[in-house]
């Protein structure tokens, strides 16, 4: 039920700035006549009416905690977007380029040199003017503290500068087109220079509500674990958004969300809701709308640190034995699209290899071959029918989101599912900030699970999937894979503009994942989108999807809520 997002992020933060979030109505400031009442699971009162808030779930995470620290990749949702924004948006569902801090950009110099012409009238919401130099403030502090350079944006920049007030200039090292654009313009959140200058290591900085100080359309003005809310920010470059408060509740699991959604007290949510028709539309037929247009694929992420799943026999036994099919059926209550083995999800299909053999087009489930790929690699079964090679089980934990139901579903039948081939799976549910860190615990740190569902990163081409997941300096490579000649055709594909390159670049890499299975594909993820139209217009629809409509793809969310109006 999780997606991707290009983040800015970092570690654990040890420096808190303001006042820290403690549960206690002290660490809580609510509008004139407003009060707050938290509840587990539960939203608390609403900030203004029906009429002019708007209130929004991505997905189930438990209670917050106070930080909006865009440096930090458990931050609060909204913080990406509605605080702070990046140059430009993007948008990995129609192609479009939403232009926000920046304007306009073109190449020099064979492609290696970059010039943003920025806003000149972007002001910070403390009133401070945003310029050139907030933008070089930013990337020179990922340049000094790498571990919050998690986009490795300075692999490949050789120097970033002011040209004027309103204008910046990139230097790369290489030509890498879709990199710059993808992680340079579209993946990098600007910070202001005149607060974080003080504050050194920006991965070890705690912002609290109160010092979320951004350019984007929302501004927070309260905050307890079990909600928090922002406002229109008046000072915002392209006017005050007419929606004038936008609240996010903390919700335990998808059940209770999907119980808030269908009752009318959620606007805009990214859950799985069963039966869609019968528990949300038909609980308002007139208002209650959903689109689950294909976003990203799902998959299930072997830890190469682990010599047992590095082994590729190992890997193709599980393969082999997933049954997709049950997955989309059961699990993703037939939502879902059956993925292929190159990870390619259907909107870029004409990516595909034409001269991929058959086996690596689609997935089958065989559970006898399975078995004697085990066999033919020394594995043997023990007294408890788990194979084993040298004293070492093919026993794994299977880590998953608490709350995330579809996930879970699906975690519990690869559980059956590997059983009879003699691999033995422990389902373990995490928090999603828990889950998170042990998955992708920072620059440096090998992640601490053994198999993991988890996102992929989509983008305008298959090159952001492929880069990201499988590329040694990937930004999404969790499973830690290594391959030199992916390394070097995802360069080739960088270097260059000419899409018959291009694709031949890409059909190598389409042919390792589909054979060397360094990521196992489960199912092709929705985007998750159900909105309430009782309160406001605007929304994107199933005949005009004009953008990325998941509440959870956080720029395009901040975009979408500056689009809306409140119904007259």
């Amino acid at each position: 039920m999780r997606r991707s997002k290009l983040w800015l992020s970092g570690v654990s933060a040890t420096l808190v700035l303001g006042v820290a979030g403690c549960g206690t109505a002290s660490a809580v400031h609510q509008p004139s006549g407003q009060v707050n009442a938290p509840g587990q699971g539960t939203p608390a009162a609403a900030v203004g009416s029906a009429q002019d808030t708007l209130t929004v779930i991505t997905s189930p995470k438990g209670n917050f905690a106070d930080n909006f620290n865009p440096f930090d990749p458990s931050t609060n949702d909204g913080t990406y977007g509605n605080i702070y924004e990046t140059l430009f948006y993007f948008d990995n569902l129609t192609g479009k380029t939403w232009d926000l801090l920046g304007t306009s950009y073109h190449f020099a110099n064979g492609g290696k040199t970059l010039l943003v012409q920025l806003r000149t009238n972007a002001k910070w919401t403390d009133g401070t003017p945003f310029t050139s130099k907030d933008v070089v403030f930013t990337f020179d502090e990922l340049k000094k503290y790498p571990d919050a350079d998690t986009n490795i944006v300075w692999s490949v920049l050789s120097s970033v500068k002011a040209i004027s007030k309103y204008e910046v200039e990139f230097d790369f090292k290489t030509v890498d087109i879709p990199f710059a654009q993808q992680y340079v313009l579209g993946g990098t959140y600007i910070v202001p220079e005149h607060e974080w200058s003080s504050l050194g290591d920006p991965t070890k900085v705690k912002i609290t509500w109160q010092k979320a100080i951004g350019t984007g359309p929302l501004k927070l003005i309260s905050f307890s674990p079990q909600q928090y809310t922002f406002e229109a920010n008046r000072l915002y470059y392209l006017g005050a958004p007419k929606v004038k408060y936008v609240r996010y509740p903390a919700y335990t699991s998808n059940q209770a969300a999907d119980l808030a959604l269908a009752s009318g007290q959620v606007d805009w949510s990214g859950i799985d809701i069963p039966d869609i028709q019968k528990t949300f539309v038909a609980a308002d037929p007139a208002h209650h709308h959903y689109d689950f247009p294909p976003g990203g694929v799902v998959e299930l992420y072997p830890n190469f640190n682990n010599p047992l799943l590095a082994n590729l026999a190992v890997r193709q036994a599980i393969n082999l034995a997933i049954n997709r099919k049950a997955i989309q059926q059961i699990g993703e209550t037939n939502y879902s699209v059956l993925p292929v083995p190159t990870s390619l999800i259907p909107s870029q299909m004409s990516w595909l290899d034409p001269h991929l053999p058959s086996q690596d087009r689609q997935f089958t489930v065989n559970y006898q071959k399975a078995i004697q790929i085990l066999e033919r690699a020394g594995f043997r079964r023990n007294s408890q029918g788990i194979f084993e090679k040298d004293g070492k089980e093919l026993s794994f934990n299977l880590l998953t989101v608490s709350g995330w139901s579809d996930w879970d579903e699906d975690a519990l039948l690869i559980k059956q599912e590997l059983q009879p081939i003699g691999i033995n799976i422990n389902v373990v549910q995490q928090q999603f900030n828990a889950y998170y860190n042990s998955i992708n615990p920072g620059v440096g740190i090998k992640p601490n699970y053994d198999l993991a569902l988890s996102w992929t990163n989509e983008g305008p081409t298959p090159y952001t999937i492929y880069f990201d997941m499988l590329d040694s300096k990937g930004n999404w490579n969790i499973e830690q894979y290594r391959n030199p000649q992916v390394d070097q055709a995802l360069a080739t594909f960088a270097s260059t503009t000419n899409l018959e390159v291009q694709k031949q670049a890409l059909y190598k890499v389409e042919r390792i994942a589909a054979e060397d299975l360094p990521v196992i594909p489960v199912f092709d993820g929705e985007l998750w989108y159900e909105y309430n139209d009782a309160h406001f217009t605007g929304w994107p629809t199933k005949n005009n999807m004009w953008i990325n409509p998941a509440p959870y793809t956080f720029q395009a969310a901040a975009i979408i809520i500056d689009h809306l109006k409140p119904v007259s």
